[in-house]
């Protein structure tokens, strides 16, 4: 999926925490979302991202998907492939995304999603929602995608093919 012009990358990630968030199982995983969030706020093409209450150490996992508070959601706004590849895969991020076996199940459904949003747009939770439920039921297309998707995606490439 090539980019169209006047249009930013937007992302979903969706994960179900292995224990509630004040577990010590997931104690490095909750004292780690400032430092990671803050970290992608100022990166270069940082857009926008879905924010919870503004608590220390709580991220955004106020935003609970069907109820369940170990359900989380974490949805965000990039200028183009590159800089959210630069986020991903280049800063500490990879070290958190490296450990996620520690502290989230592992999901039967497709938990991922990304997708064309025009400049300007913020997506809500429930349209991201509704772009995985598509990826999920139809498979890739101009509506929803992944990273196998994006020629762009070079980054994550050299990470899977490694």
């Amino acid at each position: 999926m090539q980019q169209p012009d006047g249009h930013h990358l937007a992302e979903l990630n969706v994960g179900r925490l292995l224990a509630p968030t004040d577990d010590p199982r997931v104690r490095d995983f909750m004292q780690a979302l400032d430092l990671v969030n803050g970290l992608g706020k100022r990166m270069p093409g940082f857009v926008w991202m879905m924010e919870g209450s503004g608590e220390p150490g709580t991220g955004n996992t106020e935003n609970v998907l069907n109820g369940d508070p170990q359900f989380v959601a974490n949805l965000t706004v990039w200028a183009d492939v590159a800089s959210l590849e630069r986020f991903v895969w280049g800063t500490i991020h990879k070290k958190f995304y490296d450990r996620r076996s520690e502290w989230f199940e592992v999901l039967g459904d497709q938990h991922f999603v990304m997708w064309w949003i025009p400049e300007g747009h913020i997506p809500t939770l429930e349209e991201a929602m509704d772009r995985l439920a598509d990826l999920r039921d139809n498979g890739p297309s101009g509506r929803a995608f992944g990273w196998a998707d994006l020629p762009a995606a070079t980054e994550w490439r050299k990470k899977v093919c490694a």
